[in-house]
């Protein structure tokens, strides 16, 4: 569906990880005009900078419309840099060789490219109330019963352990 509102959409986001990796969540906090929503979900295992982009890449999806204008507020240097200074574009020409990551930042590029979106940098713990709202939603994520596992850290981390006989 096109967008027929040219309204721009707030998306806030934040991850959280305990221990890095340990258990992790991500929260997000969507806004345009009057409406505004909330999302959260917790994983036993992962790390922060994946619980940030996936942050991201769940307020995009959850966009209803292609050609949004979207501008995402996050506190991670890692995701705003990667995209603001075009180090994802250079990954996935190479195919994202060597870089941590490349199943979540193939998902993101694709939802990304739906969307005419602009990233802004966050100082995080300094009081911008959303920015807070999203790391009270991702720590409670992760302090929940029963978490999910993040199939794609697994994944990687298996890929990248050595075995010694």
């Amino acid at each position: 569906m096109q967008q027929s509102n040219l309204q721009t959409i707030y998306l806030h986001t934040d991850g959280a990880a305990s221990g890095n990796p340990g258990p992790g969540g991500y929260g997000v906090v969507l806004q345009c005009g009057s409406l505004r929503k909330e999302m959260s979900e917790g994983f036993a295992l992962t790390t922060n900078n994946r619980m940030e982009l996936l942050a991201v890449i769940k307020g995009l999806e959850a966009i209803k419309w292609t050609n949004a204008n979207v501008e995402v507020y996050s506190d991670s240097k890692y995701v705003v840099d990667a995209v603001t200074k075009g180090w994802v574009f250079n990954w996935e020409k190479t195919s994202f060789n060597k870089k941590k990551n490349p199943d979540l930042w193939k998902r993101f590029l694709v939802i990304y490219r739906k969307h005419h979106v602009v990233f802004h940098w966050l100082k995080g713990h300094a009081g911008h109330p959303e920015n807070e709202r999203c790391d009270r939603l991702a720590v409670a994520a992760y302090n929940q019963p029963n978490l999910q596992e993040d199939t794609g850290y697994i994944q990687e981390s298996n890929e990248n352990t050595i075995f010694v006989d």
